[in-house]
């Protein structure tokens, strides 16, 4: 038998990656939805300066 994915309605696993839709390490500050991996790709056209 398949194992079907039981669709989330709320909490961590309704959120997804704007870019590559992944669902672990999503930044939702600011309403960015970019995962971690993806963020450091597009930080700098979105105006964040990295520091140090």
């Amino acid at each position: 038998m398949k194992s079907v994915k039981k669709l989330r309605k709320f909490g961590r696993g309704t959120i997804e990656c704007r870019q590559c839709h992944k669902r672990r390490g999503v930044i939702r500050q600011y309403g960015l939805l970019y995962c971690r991996n993806c963020f450091r790709e597009v930080a700098k056209s979105l105006g964040f300066k990295k520091f140090r």
